[in-house]
């Protein structure tokens, strides 16, 4: 028994180890799953419509003066008083007497003047009295034929009358220099900048300060050549004008809508951008005669500039266009995707506008951003909310720039 253990009891550890391993060495097989089914990926989508859209041109300008112009004296003198309305940014009206210059000078001279016209006249009577009593004298004397001009003393006459003028012009040029020593606004206006002062000398060529209108003013607004086909800007005199609107390019936050219109443009291009300049006007620019705030003279400001009616075109949001111009339009029936190219006749901050005769009315656009997928792809489709449509190129209300 005691050698049949031992024999036993190894044989059976060999069968174990045996075993073992066989069940190791054996390859072990996962169950397989059943094929899943791949989901489609999910795409917002809007419906788009072919509609008539007013296109308008943002640019922007430099509010300036029509008329603006170094106030001088016509006559020399003494600065001896400047009034309020001469002062740095005041107002004034026509004929405002805003500098005067000292008037002794100019009161002697028209004293002058008028003992000199006395005494003209006075020589011209005398010479008038002789002549008449010359034709007196040679009537009495029974003489047929006509008395020749030296018997009634004509040229003496004339001269004396000649000097009456004389006198007369020159009491006129000092009372003009008198009236000039008051110097008086020549049109209704503003200051832009005071450049004399009290007791100061000044002449004609010494200017007194910087005035300009006030009655309107004017923008210089530059529009790309690129442009100029959505435009009916007034070429000719008789040519309508176009009415614009303004924003203040300094405060985006400031909503004020000044009101103006583009009167006429310049004749040539800018040699340098190659860009026409057209001209509006603004016919209460200070709001002196309205509500609205104040512009400066040398204010920039934003323009809006309507343009054509662009008939059956198609308003695409930026965000839905990809690169190289392409859009991703879907199948309603079939639920696939396709891409396509565009080509924008407009483009605003946020959306192109296309003309595309393969895209009808109520075509949906995809605008979720998805990584590649080929034409004909399956796609579940979530309506975006609708939004309601825009009159113009604008967003807000208010012009953003976008370079051409």
């Amino acid at each position: 028994m005691q050698s049949l253990r031992f024999v036993i009891i190894p044989v059976i550890i060999l069968g174990l180890g045996y075993l073992i391993y066989s069940l190791i060495k054996q390859p072990t097989t996962k169950p397989k799953k059943p094929p899943g089914i791949r989901k489609a990926p999910k795409t917002k989508v809007i419906e788009l419509h072919v509609e008539n859209y007013t296109s308008s041109i943002e640019s922007n300008g430099i509010i300036n003066a029509h008329n603006e112009v170094n106030l001088t004296s016509l006559v020399s003198g003494r600065i001896v008083k400047i009034h309020p309305q001469f002062e740095d940014g005041a107002f004034f009206k026509e004929g405002t007497i805003l500098v005067e210059l000292e008037e002794a000078d100019f009161l002697t001279s028209v004293a002058g003047a008028e003992a000199m016209l006395a005494q003209a006249s006075a020589s011209h009577a005398q010479e008038k009295a002789r002549s008449e009593q010359a034709r007196l004298n040679w009537e009495d004397l029974g003489y047929d034929e006509e008395p020749n001009e030296l018997v009634l003393r004509l040229p003496q006459l004339r001269e004396a009358e000649a000097r009456v003028k004389s006198a007369s012009t020159q009491l006129a040029q000092a009372e003009r220099n008198l009236n000039r020593s008051k110097i008086k606004a020549p049109f209704d206006g503003r200051v832009r900048k005071r450049l004399v002062g009290v007791s100061q000398a000044v002449s004609g060529s010494i200017p007194l300060g910087s005035i300009f209108a006030v009655d309107y003013a004017e923008v210089r607004i530059p529009i790309n050549a690129t442009e100029m086909r959505h435009l009916n800007l007034p070429e000719n005199p008789d040519d309508p004008s176009v009415d614009i609107t303004l924003y203040d390019a300094l405060d985006e936050k400031n909503q004020t809508i000044w009101p103006a219109k583009i009167i006429r443009t310049e004749g040539t291009l800018d040699q340098n951008s190659l860009e026409l300049f057209a001209i509006a006007k603004i016919s209460d620019p200070f709001g002196r005669n309205s509500t609205l705030p104040a512009l400066r003279i040398g204010q920039p400001v934003n323009a809006k500039i309507p343009g054509k009616i662009l008939e059956g075109v198609i308003k695409i949001p930026r965000s839905a266009v990809r690169q190289l111009r392409r859009i991703h339009i879907i199948d309603r029936e079939k639920s696939t995707i396709h891409g396509i190219s565009v080509e924008p006749i407009r483009e605003t901050q946020t959306h192109i506008i296309i003309q595309d005769d393969s895209i009808k009315e109520g075509t949906l656009l995809s605008i979720t951003p998805m990584p590649w997928s080929p034409d004909g792809s399956k796609v579940e489709i979530i309506f975006e909310a609708t939004t309601p449509k825009e009159p113009d190129d604008t967003e807000d209300g208010k012009p953003t720039l976008i370079s051409p």
